[in-house]
């Protein structure tokens, strides 16, 4: 008797056709041939001749790689997850990124936006008051106990000074220094913490054609956001230092002359005769009264300066209103300016 059945017309059934039933030894006999010998699993055992079946390694790859792949992915994704937490200065649930200390999301960050979401918390509006009435005019939270930078030409001749942060709550303002020859003056809330900030960033860095964005209360409408491109550097930019001219003697939401000396001509009005002049960074962003001390801002969400000036084409109406638009033609000056003069007005220099 042989090992092995071997019917006519098959050259080996049991290497081909496994037995059923019977692991260790194929069938022996004869008669069990053609459709009825049962059909083989599709990963049966494998009987080698005179031999005992054995797993067919096939069956236990695909669980083997699968295993292996997961092992890595999971290595993979938590990897990722920590790269992900540390760019964004949180952990693996972060969804955002941070610009200014306000978090906002990656799809907005280096967006105009995302800086307008950033740091609109850091800039007021302020509403001074003197003898010549009433104006409106901006400025930059730099620490969180309320100092503000602003123009000086804001604030000038001020007998009060009121100020509204972007959540809309008030405070009432003193003047910790000035100078009038930059055009800055250093205001402080009484009162105030917990403030957000905003970063003072480098205009030695600023390049033509930097993408900026602009934000301050134009014509009395709080936290207005523009954007435009910075369109030159170093542009000699004079305004008046006296509190009698300049914008603070124009009424809130109306008129505003802003009046500015750039090139050998005046615009917006006279200067007057006490001025001063300064290295500007110009803009396209629009730019209208009331954005006096507002931010000029880097896509970075850092302040690059403080908006003083821009070019109207048309004066107060007789009635008291504004023609006066932007026409792209804007001055800041340098926040490299400001930084260096902060010591200066701090300690309450009046320049």
């Amino acid at each position: 008797m042989t090992d092995n059945y071997r019917g006519s017309g098959d050259a080996d059934s049991t290497q081909q056709h496994p037995t059923q039933g019977f692991p260790g030894q194929g069938y022996q006999g004869q008669g069990f041939q053609g459709s009825a010998y049962p059909p083989p699993p599709p990963y049966g055992p494998t009987v080698p001749v005179g031999g005992t079946a054995t797993p067919h390694r096939r069956a236990r790859r695909p669980v083997a790689l699968l295993a292996a792949v997961a092992i890595a992915a999971a290595v993979v994704g938590g990897g990722t997850a920590a790269l992900v937490g540390n760019y964004t200065g949180g952990g693996t649930d972060s969804v955002g990124t941070t610009v200014s200390g306000t978090t906002v999301s990656q799809s907005s960050a280096g967006t105009v936006a995302g800086v307008a979401q950033a740091v609109s918390p850091a800039i007021v509006e302020i509403n001074a008051t003197s003898t010549s009435g009433e104006a409106t005019g901006s400025g930059v939270i730099i620490t969180s106990d309320g100092e503000i930078v602003t123009n000086n030409h804001v604030i000038a001749g001020a007998s009060s000074i009121k100020v509204q942060l972007s959540t809309g709550k008030t405070y009432t303002a003193q003047v910790v220094g000035t100078d009038a020859d930059k055009d800055l003056a250093l205001i402080k809330l009484e009162g105030a913490s917990g403030l957000k900030t905003a970063t003072l960033g480098n205009s030695d860095q600023v390049k033509v054609g930097d993408q900026v964005v602009a934000i301050g209360s134009p014509e009395g409408l709080t936290g207005t956001v523009t954007s435009g491109i910075i369109s030159a550097l170093n542009r000699d930019v004079t305004v008046a230092k006296d509190q009698d001219q300049g914008q603070q003697q124009q009424p809130q939401r109306g008129g505003g002359n802003w009046p500015f000396e750039f090139g050998g001509q005046q615009f917006n009005g006279d200067t007057g005769s006490s001025k001063t002049t300064y290295k500007a960074l110009q803009t396209d962003a629009s730019l209208n009264p009331g954005n006096s001390g507002g931010a000029l801002i880097n896509m970075n969400g850092e302040i690059i300066g403080i908006n003083s000036a821009m070019y109207a084409p048309s004066s107060a109406s007789a009635t008291g209103g504004s023609d006066a638009g932007s026409v792209g033609l804007g001055f800041a000056i340098p926040v490299n300016t400001v930084k260096s003069d902060l010591s200066a007005l701090r300690s309450g220099g009046t320049d």
